[in-house]
């Protein structure tokens, strides 16, 4: 909590002041979370102190709070290009990332809870820079950084505006930014070594070497290419749900399913049931072949039944079987699209809806998949 705070002082993020007349002071909280590796060893220990933005006032507390985000398509074509040109994706992650932004509007909160300062206790802080749970945090953070990359040369993209791009001849540099987790990769390490003394100059870094857990995707960089799986967060799954010692099965719903909402069936718990759909759309970020079968399980969320809840239970089942199934990247592969689509026309019993799935290819690497009704 103290470490915290002196990062506060050292970039000069707020100031104590008294509340002017007429003004509201927005509350502050403390959260604690243990930080973990891709093995799931805990690594630190962290404390972070976070607005409780949901007491802001549109136009008053902040005006405009759209920031860019990466998509896992996005992520997931990064890596396949980089397999293609055959250069190692590094990962950086900036400390505080929030406590960069500037903040344009008058904004105040309360002093943190342990730390009220004994001379000026009535004081509150009045923010320069933004802090976490603040609605205009992120659009702070990603203009500040956006601003200090195209500074020293680098290009946004045009389409993923996430996505930078710096050229030296033939060489050139990619650079996906997250909110405060990036990832670079470049035809040429000493590009690489420029990024790193170029974020270094401005923001605390830290520097995590090859990527290996960017968001929840394990990623396994070999020399003949890139595995891209989910292994520890389907153990996770299982555990939460408490079926780790479950009887595993080779597919995850029968060849011809026939789920409907029946009323006369016993009904099964709805917050376990979300919870479940939940977890496994997030796993449909490298799972594909877990999509169909999620998206059909998906639409009895209102009133589910134990019908439904044993559906769900079969892919928990299919996933106990293959935890490390994933994506392959080969670094052999051409960098073609193709692009694939299937419907079943009427294909729904209970409303004649049509399910409408399609994938897409860069020669041999998936990249991005759906599935609709």
């Amino acid at each position: 909590m103290q470490q915290e705070l002196r990062q506060f002082e050292k970039l000069k993020v707020w100031k104590l002041a008294e509340k002017p007349h007429g003004k509201q002071a927005i509350g502050t909280k403390w959260v604690f979370r243990n930080k973990k590796d891709e093995s799931g060893v805990v690594v630190r220990n962290k404390a972070r102190l976070v607005v409780q933005g949901f007491r802001q006032v549109e136009g008053i507390d902040y005006t405009e709070i759209f920031a860019p985000v990466a998509r896992l398509e996005a992520i997931r074509i990064f890596l396949a290009y980089a397999s293609y040109m055959n250069f190692t994706v590094y990962q950086m992650d900036v400390k505080s990332a929030f406590l960069y932004g500037p903040v344009q509007e008058e904004v105040y909160v309360g002093q943190p809870e342990g730390f009220v300062d004994p001379t000026y206790p009535k004081h509150v802080y009045k923010l320069d820079k933004a802090l976490y749970g603040l609605h205009q945090a992120p659009r702070a953070w990603y203009q500040h950084l956006a601003d200090h990359l195209t500074t020293n040369g680098y290009t946004r993209g045009a389409i993923d505006s996430t996505l930078f791009i710096k050229r030296a001849g033939t060489d050139q540099i990619f650079v996906q930014i997250y909110i405060d987790d990036i990832i670079f990769g470049s035809t040429n390490s000493e590009l690489c070594e420029e990024f790193k003394s170029v974020m270094q100059e401005k923001f605390e870094m830290s520097s995590m070497g090859e990527v290996s857990l960017f968001l929840g995707l394990q990623i396994e960089q070999k020399p003949e290419g890139t595995l891209i799986h989910q292994a520890n967060y389907v153990q996770d799954i299982l555990k939460r749900f408490k079926i780790e010692d479950c009887k595993p099965i080779s597919t995850p719903m029968e060849t011809r399913v026939v789920l409907t909402p029946k009323k006369e069936d016993a009904p099964a718990d709805e917050h376990q049931y979300r919870a479940m759909i939940g977890s496994l759309l997030y796993l449909t970020a490298s799972r594909p072949d877990i999509m169909y079968a999620v998206c059909i399980c998906a639409r009895y969320q209102s009133g589910p039944m134990l019908t439904h809840l044993t559906a769900v239970k079969r892919i928990l089942r299919y996933l106990k079987g293959t935890p490390k199934l994933g994506l392959w990247y080969p670094k052999s592969s051409p960098f073609d699209l193709f692009a694939y689509s299937d419907s079943d026309y009427g294909g729904c019993s209970i409303d004649q809806k049509s399910t409408s799935g399609g994938c897409q290819f860069l020669g041999n690497r998936l990249i991005s998949w759906q599935c609709k009704k």
